[in-house]
């Protein structure tokens, strides 16, 4: 299956497209997506071929996939993966999770985690530690299963910190915040613009879903957090309450 996946993807590169792509992810000597290599496909046409082959394609094809130099063989993998994990049982998401978790290095660019991290990470930690309804023995193990989060927000690797901020995003649509929160807070100080983004994102999104907790995050942090995190979680407030955070740095 492996090699059908990749006769299809070659088949509609664009390379006038692709040198685009580059650029805009940053693949420049020195960039956070230095060397990435580019076919120049679009989203859609990567998800119909996901759509296509995630029935036949096991673990080994995924993971040839997930280790290509190519970016759009990395995105095939991880629509394949989410796909089964959307349509799996508790098994499968079982060893999806735990499949994603030790493949992080390749998923490394902030596309590859945005549309994987939520809908893998966060929903299997959301779905078994969040369930409602545990015994003692089950508390135990959701607490050590939570702890994931935790150990990739304070992760060296850039793309385990943004798979953190990310997979907080099923808490979120969930209107679960409480984990979130502690792990937006860890990473506030973060040096990176990505991770700015990520965060000021989540926020965003919280707020969207109760005001209340946003405000009552940012009369918090506001001060201390980072430009382009401030704009982002703010971008859905009225203007004059926009205002008064801006003003405040």
């Amino acid at each position: 299956m492996y090699q059908k996946i990749i006769q299809e993807l070659n088949k509609l590169k664009n390379p006038a497209q692709a040198k685009n792509l580059q650029r805009f992810f940053k693949t420049g000597k020195g960039e956070y997506g230095g060397g990435d290599i580019f076919l120049g496909l679009k989203s859609q046409e990567i998800k119909d071929i996901a759509k296509k082959y995630y029935r036949e394609t096991n673990f080994n094809d995924i993971k040839k996939l997930l280790n290509s130099e190519i970016h759009e063989h990395r995105v095939a993998s991880l629509r394949i993966l989410v796909i089964q994990y959307e349509e799996g049982g508790d098994k499968i998401r079982k060893k999806i999770f735990d499949f994603y978790l030790k493949n992080t290095k390749n998923i490394n660019n902030w596309d590859l985690v945005d549309m994987s991290a939520p809908n893998i990470v966060g929903q299997f930690l959301f779905q078994t530690c969040f369930s409602g309804g545990l015994s003692e023995k089950e508390t135990s193990t959701k607490v050590s299963k939570n702890l994931v989060l935790y150990k990739l927000a304070k992760s060296k690797n850039l793309w385990e910190r943004r798979i953190a901020v990310l997979a907080t995003f099923a808490f979120i649509r969930e209107k679960d915040f409480r984990d979130a929160i502690k792990i937006l807070e860890i990473l506030l100080k973060d040096k990176h613009d990505l991770i700015h983004k990520a965060v000021g994102w989540m926020l965003r999104e919280m707020g969207k879903r109760d005001k209340k907790e946003l405000i009552k995050f940012l009369d918090k942090h506001a001060l201390h957090m980072p430009r382009t995190m401030l704009r982002y979680s703010i971008e859905k407030l009225p203007e004059k309450k926009r205002k008064y955070y801006l003003n405040k740095k």
